[in-house]
């Protein structure tokens, strides 16, 4: 489960605790379906997440909680059998979680290393940032992707052919500093 970007090396933001801002967040879904003939595009929302810069990319720290039934793909009903106990499940599995285990820089840029936790299981994954963009207010916006993701890994086997094994996500995230208590 690596991502291959074209990455630049990326300057760290300053130290201190940010929020992911749902709002203005999103993870972009993609996979192929009907025996890999057509292109399927979602998107999920972040319900919250936090983003901990240290002094250095050892100290960083990265943690999200997807909403697992804010999967939207302008088709009512292909959002009902994802949702639906065959697929994701979200009635038993509200959540999808992710949390970083190491943030290191390698050839690719800046890569989070963690878990996801997704249907019950958990699977480790790579994440390669893209661009990491430090605002005047504050925010921070953060592009990055993983790719090739296999969602048999994650217990989800349910409508073989008719959706795609292996998904894309992107993720475009923007994070707030944090207020200080």
């Amino acid at each position: 489960m690596t991502i291959q970007p074209d990455t630049k090396v990326l300057t760290i933001p300053g130290a201190g605790t940010y929020r992911i801002d749902g709002v203005r967040s999103a993870i972009t879904y993609t996979s192929l379906h009907m025996f890999g003939l057509g292109k399927v595009r979602a998107k999920f929302s972040i319900a919250s997440g936090r983003l901990e810069i240290g002094e250095s990319l050892a100290d960083c720290h990265v943690s999200a909680t997807i909403a697992a039934d804010s999967f939207t793909s302008d088709n009512p009903k292909r959002d009902r059998d994802v949702k639906a106990p065959g697929l994701l499940d979200v009635a038993s599995f509200p959540q999808i979680e992710f949390t970083s285990t190491e943030v290191r820089e390698d050839k690719r840029g800046i890569v989070l290393l963690g878990t996801v936790v997704m249907h019950g299981v958990l699977a480790p994954v790579q994440l390669p940032v893209s661009s990491w963009v430090a605002r005047n207010s504050g925010r921070i916006q953060v592009l990055a992707r993983a790719d090739h993701l296999d969602r048999y890994s994650f217990g989800i086997t349910g409508a073989k052919g008719w959706v795609g094994r292996y998904f894309d996500l992107d993720f475009d995230v923007e994070v707030v500093r944090a207020a200080e208590n």
